[in-house]
């Protein structure tokens, strides 16, 4: 008889949680057991196999319960008399006995019907010999009235005849009043308005914001969905990684005209992250940064490797120590440090010049999801075992550590200054946390499921807009983007515009809108003056991260639908 094996097991299970949006638990599995390593050609499994299976096996199990104790008389009879908590927890003897009482009482209960049956259609019977005799006694009764009426209607003729002629006069006098009482009527309701004010509905002003197709220009050539986007720094430079195993480096004319964006197909550069045929799970982007002059890019691979590249698209270093999947990766703003943060639960900092690792830091118990530099020598990483650690190149201790978190830690990130850290978590919470004290100095609860990013505004001290409120913004799987007042630990307001959950958001370089990207396919920018959407577009596949250029006025999306988008907002 065939059997499954553990490797075959493993594989359906990781595809399984691939396939349900478990990421962290896709990675985590693929990483421990090896699915890198099989030898399965995962093209050749089909979508939701993991469930086909279990199901065949439930219905191979149901079959044989019935089957076994099932005699002539029972043949045309279904099995529905095992539910699938039955089927999990009973073994074939046990399900026998429950299909045979549960059958037992299901006869029991025909016959109950079947006499119920009998005495319905004897009511039924009586039933239509009482409707016989009333419809006989109705019949008498109505020829009975017919004749009364007929002598009342000649009496009614008759005096009728007598009052016809003063009636008329009358009427025509209370017309005439009628017609004079109408006239003024409509006089007044044409100086009031009636529903012709009515001009605006709910149907045009969601036209009116949505962005023209001629203000899209859509960048093709990825061969699986598109994970991560970043615009250079410094020029009209725009790099996406996805999971065929490459990132892209596209030239983005600026002087594109509005009407002609998409006709002009922008010069491309195709960082291959593995030799020959692409799509190889393994070699999948996860992330990627650019250094502060926009000179070199970097990018963090699903093999454990980072890979530093210039502009004109070449290889420069590729960084190997790491034993599992890079999850998050960040240059200091320096440029001689990039610090990587990987599923085996270390982050490493890499001296840049001389392409070798400076220091790995080994302090969580989980895979590190999220690493941000607080200055050009400290950093903070999260990780799924809830916690934070702020960390210094040189000390081989962690200079701060930060628990409070109820489950995985999914994003940190510091203020403009570097004086607070914000963090958000599978716990439905964000948290304020600063370095003078252990605890956390806000717990923001307001979002109803899991937040899975957060970003601070380009406001306030040691920004370019030094006199605009610093706030902060989380994004959640409740479909909902929240803005808090970092100051009290209160909720500004909930911008509630999406259908599903929100992956990523991003503010405008003045700090006066908020792009959001979701799952329902729709990227909303909003006014945060005016608190709602000025701005939105919908396109063939969720959203996984949304990016502004360093001027405010291009917006690029990367969707799972193997495509990037560029919106050109220019008023």
């Amino acid at each position: 008889m065939t059997s499954i094996t553990s490797s075959e097991m493993n594989f359906l299970v990781f595809r399984y949680l691939q396939e349900s949006g478990f990421t962290h638990s896709a990675f985590a599995l693929g990483y421990e057991a090896g699915i890198n390593k099989c030898t399965i050609d995962g093209n050749m499994v089909p979508p939701g196999a993991l469930i086909t299976f279990v199901q065949k096996g439930i219905q191979y199990l149901e079959m044989e319960a019935n089957l076994t104790c099932q005699s002539d008389g029972d043949v045309d009879e279904d099995f529905s008399f095992l539910q699938p908590l039955d089927l999990i927890t009973k073994d074939v003897y046990e399900l026998r006995q429950i299909i045979k009482d549960r059958r037992k009482n299901s006869h029991k209960d025909r016959d109950k019907d079947k006499e119920k049956e009998k005495e319905k259609e004897k009511d039924k019977e009586l039933e239509k010999e009482h409707e016989k005799e009333r419809s006989r006694v109705r019949e008498k009764d109505r020829h009975e009235r017919e004749k009364d009426s007929e002598k009342d209607r000649e009496r009614v003729e008759k005096e009728k005849e007598r009052a016809k002629q003063h009636a008329d006069n009358t009427d025509r006098e209370m017309v005439a009043e009628q017609v004079d009482k109408n006239n003024v009527k409509h006089d007044e309701n044409g100086i009031s308005g009636g529903p012709e004010s009515m001009d605006v509905s709910p149907t045009s002003t969601s036209q009116a914001c949505e962005i023209p197709s001629s203000d899209v220009m859509i960048l093709e050539g990825h061969t699986s969905e598109v994970c991560a986007c970043a615009w250079s720094p410094t020029g009209s430079l725009l790099a996406s990684g996805s999971g065929d195993s490459t990132a892209r480096i596209w030239t983005i004319a600026e002087c594109a005209s509005r009407s002609g964006v998409q006709n002009s197909p922008p010069n491309v550069l195709v960082l291959k992250h593995v030799k020959g045929r692409t799509n190889e799970k393994s070699k999948d982007v996860t992330t990627l940064d650019w250094n502060g002059e926009g000179t070199l890019l970097a990018t963090g691979s699903y093999d454990g490797q980072a890979r530093i590249w210039n502009t004109n698209g070449e290889l420069k270093t590729t960084l190997s120590k790491h034993k599992g999947p890079i999850f998050s990766l960040k240059w200091n703003k320096k440029g001689d440090y990039l610090l990587t943060g990987s599923c085996d639960k270390t982050a490493i900092v890499w001296d840049v010049k001389t392409e070798e690792w400076k220091q790995q830091f080994e302090f969580h118990s989980g895979p590190i999801l999220d690493v941000d530099w607080r200055n050009n020598v400290s950093f903070a990483t999260s990780s799924t075992d809830n916690m934070i650690y702020v960390c210094k190149v040189g000390d081989t201790r962690a200079v701060k550590t930060f628990a409070g978190h109820q489950g995985e830690v999914n994003c940190v990130k510091w203020d403009p200054t570097g004086s607070l850290l914000a963090s958000c978590s599978d716990d439905i919470s964000a948290k304020i946390w600063s370095m003078k004290q252990e605890k956390y100095v806000h717990d923001l609860r307001e979002h109803s499921k899991e937040i899975y990013t957060i970003r601070w505004s380009p406001t306030g001290p040691g920004t370019n807009n030094p006199n605009q409120q610093l706030v902060l913004a989380s994004a959640s799987f409740d479909s909902t983007v929240k803005l808090w007042d970092v100051e009290l630990g209160k909720l500004i307001c909930s911008l509630n515009g999406h259908r599903d959950p929100v992956y990523s958001v991003a503010f405008s370089p003045n700090g006066e809108y908020l792009a959001s990207g979701s799952l329902d396919r729709c990227i909303n920018i909003w006014s945060l003056k005016e608190v709602k959407i000025v701005k939105t577009y919908t396109g063939n596949g969720g959203i996984f991260e949304v990016c502004w250029n360093k001027e405010g006025d291009k917006i690029a999306a990367c969707f799972a639908n193997n495509t990037v988008c560029i919106l050109d907002l220019r008023m």
